[in-house]
């Protein structure tokens, strides 16, 4: 079943042109490949192996070692508009918190023959099967306990699991039953495993269909609360006992080594201390212990997170259908700085269990984003850069360079476009659809140079960007700060007084996209977001 690269090219335009690329797919005879979507949940630049984390991670760094990765994919620095624009093509900002105005993944390839499954995590209010998903499994809502997901106090324990006004646990159309204790009832359920279970179900109910799946798995790790299974705690007991910067630059120095950092163009900057935390060496003995156990579990997840994309790689395998089945894996935003405040949680709980609701912080999360600046919401390096690795061994060559080119989530769908030959916007009902503001990877995936036209933009909350080749405009709150990213890549020396003339035309190109996306002008406040986790 082997697939040239250079046929692919040919089909290489803009999906505003969908009878060339179906003619050329009929042409060439190229089979469409299954398409896997594999989505962390708030997971750094640096957590998983191959981007030099400390973590076991064998299965996505199979993914990587076999494919494509890339050093710079961008997102949106936030759970929910990272997922609209993933799976609409569009900048957030055009559509909303239910994908209005946007055809979703499901609803393009649906029609084109694919069979579409969704398990995990739904952060927008609508149910799935009812924008061009066959089947869903998961939660409908922002984040959840890992191990107990229903309103109900679990089995000894004083107080009920998380509980989120809006969020519903629901398997296809039928939501089930919110005065549940565990979805299901099982003491062994645990969501990660879960979504997997599911998938692996359906992948083996549809197998002889003869269509190609759309399989898009959104798993809620390793997003707090930090929940893992005892034996994969285990795991890590010790590692993190050195503290932050230990395995911060520990992270480094590997990510160097493997290429992905310049340490000329990319020096580690000092690391941002938390305010409610101190640097390790001024914590007592017991703040330490604390401190090290919350990343054990953090590492615990992922390590989770990793078995079960193995467990899902080799079910595909052994169904004959890994060859032909174009692989995502990526992250929706940066590490989280956030610690949650709630009121739901047992404070004699162990960390890591059931009734525990505890964050890492924004000291760990400074290492999980290892060696960019600052996190989650926010439009600098830490909150919109993380990994992107994409595999297809049918149809592209391993690469051992990384790929340097500047990416963005709401390239996936042309993307996937490009290799499904579907017209858009397909079964889609939503009105005054645009084309997609992204464009395909295809070229990158044969080592080609993207032809990206327009700069890219960014905005959450009080922060926002323009990317525009070697140059980045960013602020986080008023004032605008400006960076050469080919020279400072970890955003350390700001030039704006240096080139007020770049910086005055970037804010004006970030203006003009504003109204652009949403008909108004930008009015110095930032609108009100759909609620997030």
């Amino acid at each position: 079943m082997s697939i040239l690269i250079k046929k692919l090219a040919v089909m290489v335009v803009s999906f505003s042109s969908p009878a060339v690329i179906n003619a050329q797919i009929e042409k060439t005879k190229v089979p469409k490949p299954n398409i896997l979507i594999i989505l962390a949940d708030d997971l750094g630049y640096s957590d998983i192996g191959c981007y030099g984390g400390e973590i076991n991670t064998p299965n996505i760094d199979r993914l990587a070692a076999g494919g494509v990765k890339f050093a710079q994919m961008y997102n949106t620095a936030k759970c929910s508009p990272s997922r609209a624009s993933m799976l609409t093509g569009l900048y957030y900002q055009r559509t909303n918190a239910d994908y209005g105005n946007a055809a979703t993944m499901g609803e393009v390839l649906r029609p084109a023959g694919y069979n579409t499954f969704w398990a995990g995590k739904q952060h927008a209010k609508f149910n799935p099967v009812t924008r061009g998903f066959d089947r869903y499994y998961g939660m409908i809502g922002g984040c959840e306990n890992h191990f107990n997901p229903g309103f109900a106090a679990a089995p000894g324990q004083p107080v009920p699991a998380h509980k989120i006004a809006g969020n519903k646990w629901s398997l296809d159309d039928k939501n089930v039953p919110e005065n549940s204790n565990y979805i299901p009832q099982d003491s062994k359920f645990y969501d990660t495993d879960a979504f997997t279970d599911h998938a692996l179900t359906w992948l083996e109910e549809y197998k002889n269909d003869n269509k190609p799946f759309f399989l898009y798995m959104a798993y809620t790790a390793p997003h707090w609360p930090l929940q893992a299974w005892p034996e994969d705690i285990a795991k890590y007991k010790g590692v993190y006992d050195n503290g932050y910067e230990a395995v911060r630059q520990a992270r480094y120095k590997r990510q160097v080594k493997l290429g992905l950092i310049d340490p000329k163009t990319a020096p580690l900057p000092p690391m941002e201390i938390g305010k409610t935390k101190s640097k390790w060496e001024s914590l007592s003995i017991e703040e330490r212990k604390k401190e090290a156990k919350l990343m054990e579990i953090y590492a615990a997840m992922v390590d989770r997170l990793d078995q079960n994309i193995g467990r899902l790689l080799k079910h595909i395998e052994a169904q004959g259908q890994l060859e032909n089945t174009l692989v995502f894996f990526l992250s929706d935003n940066g590490g989280c700085a956030v610690d949650p405040k709630v009121d739901y949680e047992d404070a004699n709980a162990p960390l890591g269990s059931v009734a525990s609701y505890p964050s890492y912080g924004q000291n760990w999360a400074t290492v999980s984003d290892t060696p960019l600046r600052k996190w989650k919401t926010t439009s600098h390096e830490g909150g919109i850069n993380t990994p992107l690795i994409v595999n297809w061994p049918a149809a592209i060559k391993a690469r051992k360079d990384w790929n340097q080119e500047p990416v963005h989530l709401i390239d996936i769908m042309p993307t996937v476009l490009a290799v499904s030959g579907e017209n858009y916007p397909g079964e889609s009902k939503e009105t005054s659809i645009p084309v997609s503001d992204g464009i395909s990877l295809l070229p990158a995936l044969k080592g080609d140079k993207l032809a990206r036209k327009s700069p890219v933009f960014y905005q959450f909350s009080k922060s926002a960007a323009v990317r525009d080749g070697e140059w980045k405009l960013v602020r986080l709150g008023p004032n605008w700060e400006l960076y050469n990213m080919n020279k400072d890549r970890t955003e350390t020396n700001d030039l704006i007084t240096q080139h007020p003339d770049i910086a005055k035309k970037m804010e004006t190109q970030w203006l003009a996209w504003w109204k652009d996306c949403t008909k108004s002008e930008w009015t110095g406040k930032a609108p009100k977001e759909f609620k997030d986790e």
